[in-house]
């Protein structure tokens, strides 16, 4: 093991015994694909199953597990044709028994920080479905709130913009550009302080760089 990763388990270390005091339960995988791995064994047969957008899922390949499971079933938004199909495919996940995510960002304190434009992946992050199953990457580790916000707003947000083909001042200069306009991935702020039931909330540290 280099200091590096080291470095990263002990960080991991210390947030999984935060996220203890905030009723959540935390893990660690060295490598995105014993993160996969362990997402999947947190996922129980005959489960219904929604997931967040996330590049950290598809990443890990996390979303082709899922569509190639049998023993589960999928709620797949890609299997929407149109969008009123799609929303009401999002509408059915907020029921789910595991909904699987990432978070825009993670204090080393074990506070979750989440900016969504819809808002239906927060959504399920409160409240609905009967686990939560989160992955994020070491990139998304921050020492505080304040840049833990600031991560979501410059680091996140404008890659996810472009992504989506979104018209904003983010994706033109990389830097957020506070809007309100049309385009706006950022219309809910969530700071995720403790897990109103006990464990629901299940996060994977993963010593990994993943997603934006």
């Amino acid at each position: 093991m280099t200091p590096k990763e080291q470095y990263y388990e002990n960080i991991a270390g210390t947030i999984i015994k935060n996220l203890e005091k905030r009723r959540m339960n935390g893990y660690y995988c060295p490598t995105a694909k014993e993160a996969a791995d362990l997402a999947m064994s947190l996922i129980q047969p005959g489960a219904t199953v929604g997931t967040g957008g996330s590049m950290t899922l598809e990443e890990c390949g996390i979303m082709s597990q899922l569509r190639s499971r049998e023993d589960i079933t999928f709620l797949d938004r890609a299997a929407g044709q149109t969008p009123e199909e799609v929303t009401n495919i999002l509408h059915r996940m907020l029921l789910s028994d595991s909904f699987l995510m990432s978070t825009n960002a993670i204090t080393i304190d074990g506070e979750l920080v989440n900016i969504d434009g819809s808002g239906n992946r927060v959504a399920a992050l409160i409240y609905g479905p009967k686990d939560v199953i989160i992955v994020a990457g070491r990139n998304k580790v921050c020492p505080d709130l304040h840049s833990a916000y600031r991560r979501v707003k410059d680091i996140a947000s404008p890659p996810n913009c472009l992504r989506l083909n979104k018209n904003t001042p983010c994706a033109k200069t990389g830097r957020c550009g506070d809007c309100l306009g049309d385009d706006s991935i950022c219309s809910q702020t969530v700071v995720t302080r403790r897990s109103g039931i006990v464990g629901r909330i299940k996060v994977i540290l993963v010593g990994e760089e993943l997603g934006y």
